[in-house]
């Protein structure tokens, strides 16, 4: 099992099978070996293409360096002993969903530090969880989008059976999570870039999209009937 560093296969067959490997052993210097040789690379690769593919820049650690790292730490200590590839899921799905939701929740918290508080010196932890602030106060539209991102993750599985439709779903939720940063605004060119990312058809992509708008006006107006969406 030969560590492969190549750029376009870095995480492969052969980081599946060292983490099912990790996982089934108990003996901790086994799994170090394991780790060190055959998931770290992965792992900082999987962190490090993610993180400047969708731009998530605002961090409140010393460099993108130490993000990297932040995240394989999150991966080692709190999510690899949770894959279980009897579930059909591939390991590099299952852990580059969790990179991205983890830096979307983080990105943002910490852009709207920054707009609020100015430099990244000034940055302090909020403590309350994204539904608690949510719940409370009439948030803006596009605090609602990033809401609705947060919630639509944790139901992908069970809005989504196949692998494949929450593949499409998580590229179209991570464009609602990096609208900022895209130049794309027409519908069109949205969709040709949904499918370059994907690689799908337009039908499947509409069917996923009918989805996801289905529960995005199912949330919108459960909070809007509350109150709970500023107006201009």
């Amino acid at each position: 099992m030969g560590r492969n560093k190549s750029k376009s296969n870095y995480f492969n067959e052969d980081t599946e099978a060292a983490i099912r490997l990790y996982n089934e052993s108990s003996d901790p210097i086994v799994r170090a070996r394991i780790f060190s040789e055959h998931i770290y690379f992965p792992f900082y690769k999987l962190s490090e293409n993610i993180i400047h593919t969708f731009k998530f820049y605002y961090t409140d650690t010393d460099d993108i360096e130490d993000l990297k790292h932040k995240i394989v730490t999150l991966l080692l200590e709190e999510k690899i002993s949770k894959f279980d590839p009897t579930r059909g899921t591939k390991a590099y799905s299952y852990f580059g969903t969790i990179v991205k939701r983890w830096l979307i929740n983080y990105n943002n918290k910490n852009y709207k530090q920054l707009k609020r508080r100015g430099t990244l010196e000034e940055y302090e932890a909020e403590s309350l969880e994204p539904d608690e602030i949510y719940d409370e106060k009439a948030v803006s539209l596009s605090e609602f989008i990033d809401f609705y991102v947060n919630e639509m993750y944790l139901e992908l599985d069970t809005l989504f059976e196949k692998e494949n439709d929450r593949k499409i779903a998580d590229a179209i939720l991570t464009i609602f999570s990096t609208r900022m940063d895209i130049q794309l605004f027409r519908k069109k060119a949205l969709y040709i870039y949904i499918r370059e990312m994907t690689d799908c058809k337009t039908p499947h992509l509409t069917q996923v999209i009918s989805k996801l708008k289905e529960r995005f006006y199912d949330l919108y107006f459960q909070k809007a009937d509350k109150g709970l969406i500023q107006t201009l």
